[in-house]
């Protein structure tokens, strides 16, 4: 792990993860008569054509609505899934075009932090057990050195003593506990990129706060890369360093997180940065919020696929998709009319 480390941050361009025109149709399902009739197989453009760049030690977030395809994009960044077309590089290894082997190799540099916990712990393995399982299966230490990382590591979530909760199953203990789990066993194997797919969703609102910022301490005390996926901009702004937002398996915007907050120049942005609560009573909205529900993936409308909601879309945009370019430095927009925002 160090090694593989130190080779990334002596890198010249220090990007852990590069993502390229990134492409994922899955296949609708028909009847054997519809199929027949169909003169082309439809297909759910859950991601298509997305590109971006992670940087080593960075917690780049993605954010949308749901079906936008941020978790797709995450399963296929770690090989869960592949790719229908585009690359994906980890570390300079092409992950889309490695053998299983390979894949398998790169498993314990990048783990998953799952939305869930109680779904993604086996309710049949203790705490412990579940989270010296990544250690076991990649074989990192004898059996006491085993024992001793996973105390170590509920330790540093905060479950301590560790004894107390090495023998409990995930039903005997909390909601907020069991998301501790889950970082825990993400953690143990010392990774370099984690892939937190709405980490505090399921949590209770009192604990939220406390497992971001347990997440940022461990990050830099572990030198770890965050994929931070959510679909609330207001925990976003708390973690990330950079964002993309998506929109129907597209890129809207990207850029730093603070100047797309101060300046967004992409009307779906702007709708989502409308929609985070404000915490006065007093306070009322003055922008109006899109009209409609996105669309279907199977058939997303032409051009710009936002310009059914969009209320500055003109002709052009439902004929023309939008070049994804660069209107300011390191800040990217699909949109015909970014200017006007400027």
């Amino acid at each position: 792990m160090t090694e593989q480390k130190r080779r990334t941050t002596e890198s010249n361009s220090n990007v852990l993860v590069e993502v390229q025109n990134l492409k994922k149709y899955f296949p609708v399902q028909t009847s054997l008569l519809d199929a027949l009739l169909s003169r082309e197989a439809k297909n759910v453009k859950a991601v298509d054509d997305v590109s971006f760049k992670i940087h080593s030690g960075e917690v780049f977030g993605l954010a949308g609505e749901s079906g936008s395809g941020k978790t797709t994009i995450g399963r296929l960044i770690l090989g869960l899934l592949e790719a229908t077309e585009g690359k994906v590089f980890f570390d300079g290894m092409d992950v889309t075009s490695a053998s299983p082997a390979e894949v398998r190799g790169l498993r314990r540099f990048m783990q998953v932090i799952f939305q869930d916990p109680m779904a993604s712990l086996n309710p049949r393995m203790t705490i412990g057990n579940a989270i010296a399982h990544g250690l076991k299966i990649h074989k990192l230490g004898s059996p006491k050195e085993i024992r001793n990382q996973t105390n170590r590591m509920l330790e540093k979530v905060g479950l301590s003593p560790p004894a107390f909760f090495y023998d409990k199953y995930p039903h005997q203990i909390s909601g907020g506990q069991r998301q501790r789990v889950v970082i825990a066993r993400a953690l143990v194997t010392n990774p370099m990129l984690v892939l937190a797919d709405e980490p505090i969703a399921m949590a209770d609102v009192s604990v939220r706060v406390l497992l971001l910022d347990l997440m940022r301490k461990l990050k830099n005390e572990l030198e770890l890369t965050y994929l931070f996926i959510t679909h609330d901009l207001a925990t976003a702004k708390y973690i990330c360093d950079r964002i993309g937002i998506l929109y129907l398996g597209k890129l809207a915007e990207m850029g730093n997180l603070r100047e797309v907050y101060a300046h967004p120049l992409h009307p779906y942005t702007q709708a989502l940065l409308a929609a985070v609560p404000i915490p006065d009573p007093k306070m009322k909205r003055t922008k109006e919020m899109p009209a409609g529900e996105i669309p279907n993936p199977i058939n997303p409308p032409s051009g710009c696929r936002f310009h059914p909601r969009c209320p500055i879309a003109q002709e052009v945009c439902s004929k023309e998709e939008p070049e994804f370019r660069e209107l300011m430095p390191e800040h990217f927009v699909a949109c015909h009319f970014a200017e006007n925002f400027l």
